[in-house]
């Protein structure tokens, strides 16, 4: 029988879709009042992969990251997503928008993995907690990134893959204190 460890602390990251760079700083602002300074973040990179979200967001849309200084319980994903969700309500009715101005996809970057949170289901997603799901996106390692079936076109573009291989050594750099400091 195993006995039951606690769970590494995890690096929280977030992609933002946005058009409009009002509501990414804003977005931006009432992330970091949640979850802390971030501690490095992606250039803007063309969300232009797909158009999945044009109709609700328009055209011309952009996405970016950001990962946070604060390392996380991985347990706290689900309540993230849903105050992500409130975040992107609050913000499309300030906007008087339809549909929403900016997309916000929190997620956890593990030694190994990236997992993101979604509100939706399908096969090879886990169940986690109040209607949230895990999407495993990719496996990371020291210097490569293995994609799989289900992994988003847009999420295996090199400069992606760039950011997040830099994210990892900050994660375990971060690691590396925390243990420090509990010896």
């Amino acid at each position: 029988m195993g006995i039951p460890k606690r769970f590494n602390k995890v690096n929280l990251i977030v992609g933002l879709i946005y058009r409009e760079e009002v509501y990414l700083k804003k977005a931006l602002s009432e992330l970091e009042a949640l979850f802390g300074k971030v501690d490095f973040e992606s250039e803007s990179f063309q969300f232009d992969v797909t158009d999945y979200y044009n109709r609700e967001m328009g055209e011309g849309l952009k996405r970016k990251f950001f990962s946070f200084e604060n390392l996380i319980d991985p347990e706290e994903l689900p309540s993230i997503k849903i105050k992500t969700n409130e975040i992107e309500d609050i913000l499309k009715r300030e906007a008087k928008s339809s549909g929403r101005v900016v997309n916000i996809d929190p997620g956890i970057l593990t030694a190994t993995s990236l997992i993101m949170a979604t509100t939706k289901n399908y096969s090879h997603r886990i169940p986690l907690k109040d209607g949230i799901y895990a999407h495993l996106e990719f496996l990371i390692g020291r210097n490569s990134i293995k994609y799989l079936d289900w992994t988003y076109l847009d999420m295996r573009k090199k400069e992606y893959a760039d950011f997040f291989l830099k994210v990892r050594k900050i994660y375990l750099e971060k690691l590396r204190k925390l243990k420090e400091e509990i010896l």
